[in-house]
């Protein structure tokens, strides 16, 4: 970000430096186009396939997949599997994402806190980060979850609450490193509040770290909403999600094994696109690289 901004005066933003590094990253361009055709899938096309993701054909049961007009098949209720695999994905797709902006609003609010005051304040925050990430994070996941009940924003709050340390962590490392710097200084000097140095000054310089760590979450929260929901404590049927989905398949391997396959390649390239991007925007974003 630090390099976007210098570059902005220089002419168009896509033709920056952090635009060339990132469009030179062809795995990051992979995942981007990847997340971009699934997202597209996920909201338009529940309404361009001919069934219903509710809708029961018992006499369509465990159709395989390209069966008629049954693309992916059909599950042990003779829904259409398509069609619940994309309603799936709108809900696995937006907890993960709203679980990225709560954990990283969490962890930057902490981190520049931490991070900029120093002395007591910042190590009892940091304190308290590390008293979170003493406990296992699957441990204190699953306890939330069959703790409350779940729902989809139960479930984004409780992946929240169990992810946003990592990003403080980070945070907190790059504030501290910037807050000596001329421009930090030359704001006490003229008297600026700690509020607007911290959030005005420095958090816009700390941006690059925050934004590659957000969309690393991102892969992470997909991970953690399956394994809850595969697990039976996260979304419930008849609200489908990939986790629930690969729940419900579990115990059809062996006769229908696309129930499984289908869901679990749809996890599997979420995830490995976020983090596509993600590498792709670290090279990009980070301003001790001298590459074009």
């Amino acid at each position: 970000m630090t390099a976007l901004v210098a570059n902005a005066g220089q002419g168009r933003w896509w033709r920056s430096r952090t635009v060339r590094r990132f469009t030179s990253h062809h795995l990051a361009l992979l995942g981007l186009a990847m997340i971009t055709l699934l997202t597209l899938a996920c909201v338009f096309g529940p309404y361009l396939l001919p069934y219903d993701s509710l809708y029961i054909d018992l006499r369509a049961r465990f159709s395989p997949p390209l069966t008629g007009h049954h693309y992916l098949g059909t599950d042990p209720l003779g829904r259409d599997l398509a069609a619940r695999l994309l309603m799936a994905g709108r809900i696995s797709l937006a907890v993960a994402f709203f679980a990225m902006l709560l954990s990283t609003l969490i962890g930057t609010l902490v981190g520049v806190i931490a991070g900029y005051r120093g002395g007591w304040i910042g190590a009892a925050l940091m304190r308290t980060v590390d008293g979170f990430l003493s406990f296992p994070s699957i441990f204190l996941l699953l306890a939330l979850a069959a703790a409350l009940k779940p729902s989809p924003a139960m479930v984004t709050v409780i992946i929240a609450v169990t992810s946003w340390m990592e990003v403080a962590r980070i945070v907190e490392a790059e504030v501290r490193s910037l807050r000596e710097r001329e421009f930090v200084l030359a704001g006490r000097m003229l008297g600026l509040s700690g509020a607007h140095i911290m959030f005005r000054e420095i958090l816009p310089n700390a941006m690059g770290p925050i934004i590659v760590a957000a969309t690393l979450t991102v892969a992470h929260a997909i991970l953690l909403e399956a394994y809850i929901s595969f697990l039976g404590y996260g979304i419930q049927p008849p609200l489908a999600s990939w986790g629930n989905m690969l729940e419900g398949a579990q115990q059809y391997l062996a006769s229908a094994p696309w129930l499984a396959i289908i869901p679990g390649a749809a996890i599997t390239i979420a995830v490995t696109s976020f983090n596509f991007i993600g590498d792709g925007l670290r090279d990009a974003l980070d301003v001790r690289d001298d590459r074009v």
